[in-house]
């Protein structure tokens, strides 16, 4: 795969993301923005599946307040749905505003991850059910300079992560079944991101955990309780009139949360 004229190294983001161009730390992780321009405990991610996709250009540029832009890339095969190939996921890189957050829904993994660090993604998750062999995947794509991620599905267990918890970046868990944008919130995934959230703090991780699907004003707070410091959110944002004032009482909510 061909190098992008713009590498994420190379790309000068918005004042709200600069601190990820430089900020880039041992194995890929990457520190905390300026608490004075962001929660350093609270990441907005919105999902480009709740955008115009004919406009594409023009809604990632509604989103440069945004500390992340979340790209679900899904192959038919892992889940029912087609979106994105490589291609694409290079032209939104070369125009983004804001740093790649790719969430590979594909099989073969294994194969297809590092390309997506190659062409520029900051961070890169899989799921942990399309690997067999998560930890030198994930060793992979920090050694190039990624930060490497795993999700889970909501049916699939998060403890047999705890020991492996240091090799990752990010842990993904689903609070929707993969595969489509705009489905409701799964409250019963707070025990589980709640498990992980503890674990966590008793090994002294500093692994981002993160929640995807039907993240919203009013269901961002439960999870923010539970644990997750990392929100993708789609309709919640690509669906206001105001995007920016949409990401930020997302964040303030998130936020609220974590303070009681």
């Amino acid at each position: 795969m061909a190098s992008p004229a713009r590498h994420r190294r190379d790309v000068d983001h918005t004042p709200a993301t600069t601190w990820l161009t430089g900020a880039l730390a041992h194995n890929g992780r990457v520190s905390s923005p300026d608490a004075a321009t962001h929660d350093a405990t609270v990441r907005i991610n919105p999902s480009i599946l709740a955008a115009d996709f004919v406009n594409m250009q023009a809604e990632l540029q509604r989103i440069a307040a945004a500390d992340f832009v979340h790209v679900d890339v899904m192959d038919n095969h892992f889940v029912p749905n087609l979106t994105f190939g490589p291609q694409m996921v290079e032209r939104i890189q070369a125009t983004s505003p804001v740093p790649l957050d790719v969430h590979l829904m594909i099989d073969d993994v294994d194969r297809w991850a590092p390309g997506y660090a190659e062409i520029g993604a900051a961070s890169v998750t899989f799921h942990t059910e399309a690997t067999a062999e998560p930890v030198p995947l994930a060793r992979r794509l920090r050694s190039m300079g990624a930060r490497a991620g795993i999700a889970l599905k909501p049916a699939t267990p998060v403890e047999p992560l705890f020991d492996i918890l240091d090799e990752f970046d990010q842990i993904l868990v689903m609070t929707v079944e993969p595969g489509f944008g705009g489905q409701s919130f799964m409250a019963d995934m707070m025990p589980k991101l709640r498990t992980l959230a503890d674990e966590c703090r008793r090994r002294g991780s500093a692994v981002w955990l993160q929640v995807d699907g039907g993240i919203s004003e009013s269901t961002i707070e439960q999870a923010a309780a539970a644990g997750a410091d990392t929100f993708v959110a789609g309709s919640a944002v690509f669906g206001a009139g105001d995007p920016d004032a949409a990401i930020a009482g997302l964040r303030s909510r998130g936020a609220h949360a974590h303070r009681h």
